[in-house]
Order: C-alpha cells, then sequence, then structure tokens
C-alpha cells in the first residue's frame, strides 16, 4: 500500500527543493533545525515519546527525553521493525531504509509564516506491520494551510503482542497489547503540547489514516483516553466491522505465535525482552487494536453500536478494487468455493461473470463498502458525516486497470505523486481529481465540513443514503449499491452480535 511512495522521498524532495533555508521550532524537549522547501517548513524524525528499548520495550510510551542544542531534523528517521529482505529492501511492502526499535518520531510538513492552522496527524498503513510515517510528503497540504504530521508507531508483534508474561508484569490496571494504538495516543498528546510552535491549532486537529491506519482512527474513536486530542476524523479504506475478543483470547494467541520459539506460556517479561527484534518483526499474527479492557473497552463497532464512539464530524469511504488485497488472480479454491448461494441471487452480474469475480466483488463489500457505510449511518446520528467511494483510475493504468485498487486515492488525497511515477505518464485528468480530493481534504480540515468542488458533498443520512464517488465523472450518487450493501449488513451484524437492520431502510 506504499507503492506510490517511493525510498527516501523525504530527503529526496528536500534535496531537490531549490534553494532549501534552515528552519528552527522550540518544542518541549528542545530546539529542532529542519528545512523550508517551496511549499513548507519540513521537520523529520522529531521524537514524540522515549525508545521503547530494554524495559520500555512493550510498555506504554514514556515522554522523549531533552537535548541541549539542536537536533537535526532534515533527514527522515528509522522505520519502526518490519519484515526485511537481506538486502535492506521490504519484503512485504512495507518501508524501505534502516529499521530500528528507537523509532518513535513524527514529521511536521507546516505552512510558512502559519499561526493558528488546522493540523491533520496521517497514520500510516501496512496491516499494523508494515509502513513509516516520512513515506508520505504532506508538503501539498502546507502549500494549502494545513500543517501536517505523520507519525511512526510500533508495529507487528512489538506493536500488538499480548502475553501473559506481559500482563503479570504490568503496574496495576496499565494498559497491555494495544503499544501502536499507545503511541498513537502518545503522538497525538504531543500534538496538542507542540504543535503551536509550528504554526498549528492544537484545537483543529483531523485524525486520518488509510487501511491500518484507518481501522486505527475508528480504535482512536473508541478509546477514551484519546478524547479531546483531535476534533474530527477521516477513514479510508478502514473496514468498519470488528469481531469482539478479549485480552485472555489475545494472550492465548500471543502465546502460541511465540511458542516455535521456544517461549514457554510461563516465561517472564525479561525472557521475551530478550529476543531479537528482528526475530519477532518476522512473525506473522493477527495484529491490531484490541480491546483489552483498559485502554480499549470495547470494539469500535460495539462502541458505536452502543452511542460510546466518539461524536466527531467524520469522513469515511472505500475503493472500488479492494480486492486487490486478495492478489492479483487467478485466485485459489477457497476463495471461491464458499460463495453463499444467496449471494448469487443479489450479484447477479458479477455471479454471471465467474465465481472470481463475485468473490472479489463479495470481499469488497463485505469488508470495506458495507461497513464504511454502517459507520456513516450510526454516527450520522450526532455530528454530520460524509461517505465516499474512490473509482478513479490513474490513466497511465489504462485499460489493463479496472478497479481502483486498496490504498489508490492516497496519491490524490496527498496530491503527490511520489518517485515512482514519473511525471510524464500523470496526466491532467489525473490532475484533476488530485486537486479535488486533495482540496475536500483540506477543505474538511479548516472548516469540520468537506466544502469543495462544484457539487455539493451532503452528509450522509441513512434515508438519503447518498455518497460521493470520486470517479470518471465525481459526483454525488444515491442509493449507491444499495441491494448489495444491505445484504452483506443483514448477514454480517448478527455474526458480530448485532442487530440485522439494513440503515436505509
Amino acid at each position: 500500500m506504499l507503492r506510490f511512495f517511493g525510498a527516501l522521498a523525504c530527503a529526496l524532495a528536500l534535496a531537490g527543493a531549490a534553494g532549501a533555508q534552515p528552519v528552527k521550532a522550540r518544542t518541549e524537549t528542545g530546539v529542532v533545525a529542519g528545512q523550508a522547501n517551496d511549499r513548507a517548513n519540513v521537520f523529520l524524525n522529531i521524537p514524540y515519546a522515549a525508545s521503547p528499548v530494554g524495559p520500555l520495550r512493550w510498555a506504554p510510551p514514556k515522554r522523549a527525553a531533552a537535548w541541549t542544542g539542536e537536533r537535526d531534523a532534515t533527514q527522515a528517521g528509522p522505520s519502526c521493525p518490519q519484515p526485511m529482505n537481506a538486502n535492506g529492501t521490504p519484503n512485504t511492502g512495507g518501508a524501505n531504509g534502516p529499521v530500528s526499535e528507537d523509532c518513535l518520531q513524527l514529521n511536521v510538513y507546516a505552512p510558512k509564516g502559519a499561526k493558528a492552522a488546522p493540523v491533520m496527524v496521517w497514520i500510516h498503513g501496512g496491516s499494523h506491520r508494515t509502513g513509516a510515517g516520512w513515506v508520505y510528503d504532506g508538503s501539498s497540504f502546507a502549500r494549502d494551510g494545513v500543517v501536517l504530521v505523520s507519525i511512526n508507531y510500533r508495529l507487528g508483534a512489538l506493536g500488538y503482542l499480548a502475553h501473559p508474561a506481559l500482563t503479570r508484569a504490568a503496574r496495576g490496571r496499565e494498559p497491555v497489547g494495544n503499544y501502536g494504538l499507545m503511541d498513537q495516543v502518545a503522538a497525538l498528546e504531543w500534538v496538542k503540547r507542540n504543535i503551536a510552535a509550528f504554526g498549528g491549532d492544537p484545537g483543529n486537529v483531523t485524525v486520518f489514516g488509510e487501511s491500518a491506519g484507518g481501522m486505527s482512527t475508528l480504535a482512536l474513536l473508541a478509546t477514551p483516553r484519546a478524547r479531546g486530542l483531535y476534533r474530527k476524523a477521516v477513514v479510508q479504506s478502514g473496514l468498519g466491522w470488528f469481531a469482539p475478543t478479549t485480552l485472555a483470547q489475545k494472550e492465548a494467541e500471543g502465546a502460541k505465535l511465540l511458542a516455535p520459539l521456544g517461549v514457554a506460556p510461563t516465561a517472564t517479561a525479561a525472557e521475551l525482552r530478550a529476543l531479537p527484534a528482528e526475530t519477532l518483526a518476522a512473525l506473522d499474527g493477527g495484529y491490531g487494536p484490541f480491546p483489552d479492557g483498559r485502554l480499549m473497552p470495547e470494539t469500535p463497532t460495539q462502541a458505536l453500536a452502543a452511542g460510546r464512539f466518539d461524536d466527531v464530524p467524520l469522513i469515511i469511504g472505500w475503493n472500488s478494487g479492494e480486492d486487490s488485497l486478495m492478489g492479483p488472480g487467478p485466485l485459489r479454491l477457497e476463495q471461491t468455493s464458499n460463495i453463499p448461494p444467496a449471494a448469487r441471487l443479489v450479484y447477479r452480474e458479477e455471479a454471471a461473470a465467474g465465481d472470481e469475480t463475485l468473490a472479489r466483488a463479495l470481499f469488497t463489500d463485505r469488508v470495506f463498502g458495507g461497513p464504511a457505510r454502517w459507520v456513516a449511518a450510526k454516527a450520522a446520528d450526532g455530528k454530520p458525516a460524509w461517505l465516499y467511494h474512490f473509482s478513479y483510475i490513474g490513466s497511465r493504468f489504462r485499460p489493463a486497470v479496472t478497479r481502483a485498487g486498496h490504498a489508490a486515492e492516497i496519491q490524490y488525497v496527498f496530491e503527490y505523486w511520489g518517485r515512482r511515477t514519473p511525471m510524464s505518464q500523470v496526466s491532467d485528468e489525473d490532475r484533476a481529481m488530485a486537486a479535488l480530493m486533495h482540496a475536500c481534504w483540506v477543505a474538511f480540515a479548516r472548516s469540520d465540513a468537506p466544502a469543495c468542488g462544484s457539487e455539493a458533498w451532503p452528509a450522509y443520512r441513512p434515508a438519503a443514503d447518498q455518497l460521493m464517488e470520486f470517479g470518471p465523472a465525481p459526483g454525488v450518487r444515491t442509493g449507491f449499491r444499495k441491494a448489495r450493501l444491505d445484504a452483506v449488513q443483514a448477514v454480517a451484524l448478527p455474526t458480530l452480535g448485532l442487530p440485522a437492520n439494513t440503515p436505509t431502510n
């Protein structure tokens, strides 16, 4: 999902900026010295928490230590540990470059001369296992008057391992397991305390993310400790239906995950902390925020259904080709063999095209589209929510590509193409879509509503069932895929212990 953003993108953007000038800001821990390019004041690799090593591995983040003099903020910092090839390249679509457990840092792209500017905090995706904040160039946001902050957070087993040993070692009701989510809260707390030094308004923060970052954003909305640290949220392809689980279940999963390494359930926290970081980063598990009963009391789905979800303005949506996560095809037998017979009645066109087409459509609607619409419908009972669907295909991919794959919208939201996309391959139509989508996100950050484009984007109401489609002909759609999304919701909600009501009835 980081394919649009190449290695060292931020550093290259700074190095290539004509007339780059030094800029400084004073944070609570010391002065940072960054550089100004033609669009933004850029500060990279700012610690927002202490290095989570030694006894701080699998512990809540602590405040970063102060330094004397000026800290160089012109080079990207290391990515958090994640699966890497021997040559230093990612083997699962993550971030290039060095990795280190000393990775709890963030990057700031600030408008020149900004005062009380709106702030957006970006949480990267990567299955809670890969990725890094520095990969995303926020200069276009700064150019348009928004302070963009991108963050790192602990990933994989280092970020989301629950284990009986760690629970036993925790102090009192200290949270466990959700270390990556704790990092995100700590980063938002840092922003609240420090962002004014960069010209940002700590009272006007939008938290947003894609995929795992979108899931994290939903988790923050269900985390009481995070309240008051942001004013609104954007969820890009962040799912929305989460099965209930418990700390005990996650501890059992963690013990099973570590068993092949010779770690017994009776092991001590010190024994776990002695394991090499690269060994832990390579472990493939089911990572992500979960209800630990301490930091995060319940899933976002449970919180939303019960009215305990943070009531803030919200944008949420999904892409037309989320099934790119299933692989390029042909699909494996197990991916197509369990299609419910009733689905063939609702998805007649897809069924006629074959089981693979049907399975892909069901995946996109069940995992992304249905949950996004349900979240928008539930959230609409309070502050307004806006629903979108992204179906635009970049000119350089046509006609071979017919649906917008997972993460395809990011380059349009950031209005940044990355070094892997030669500008000669970016058409005027591509630029127009990026200008539109980026403007919607900027308007939301400024005014709490996506006032953008020539057609008004209405807040979502179940009775009206309207969304904005960012496609070849952008515009408002009514009853978009209604029968299909109603059907997947009717099947999915009872499995989560929720009534199978359809929000558009």
